[in-house]
C-alpha cells in the first residue's frame, strides 16, 4: 500500500485516459484536467477505458514516480459524477477502498466529529 505524507491530496481523473502516456503526458493531463502543478506533491490517479488498469503520478521531493497496476480480473469502480466534472478528490480511506475493490457508492460513513480551524 502507498504510504504518503499526511498533507498529500489525492485526485482521480473521471474520464478514461490512454495509459501509454508516461511522465510528460501525464504531467500534461495534471495541468489540463486538474489545473494543478505536479510539483505540489499531490497524488494523481488515471484509469484506462476498460477500468482494469490504474496509473498514479506523484512528485517525491526529488523526482516523479509512476505506480501502475493491472487487475487480472474485475475492474476499478467508475466514478459517478454529474455534469462536466473531470476530477474527484479522494481521502486516504477512499483511495484504499478504490485500490482494494470496494464500491465507494455502497459505503455508508458514520457521522464523526471534525474540528474546524
Amino acid at each position: 500500500m502507498l504510504n504518503l505524507p499526511s498533507q498529500t491530496r489525492v485526485y482521480l481523473c473521471t474520464s478514461a485516459v490512454d495509459l501509454r502516456k508516461s511522465f510528460d503526458g501525464l504531467c500534461g493531463l495534471v495541468e489540463s484536467v486538474f489545473r494543478r502543478n505536479v510539483l505540489d506533491g499531490h497524488l494523481f490517479l488515471f484509469l484506462n477505458k476498460r477500468r482494469d488498469r490504474i496509473k498514479a503520478l506523484w512528485w517525491d521531493r526529488d523526482g516523479l514516480v509512476i505506480w501502475y497496476k493491472r487487475l487480472e480480473r474485475g475492474t476499478y469502480e467508475a466514478a459517478r459524477v454529474n455534469g462536466e466534472v473531470q476530477q474527484l478528490e479522494l481521502d486516504p480511506t477512499e483511495l484504499a477502498m478504490l485500490l482494494g475493490g470496494v464500491s465507494l457508492a455502497s459505503v455508508k460513513r458514520r457521522q464523526r466529529l471534525t474540528l474546524e480551524r
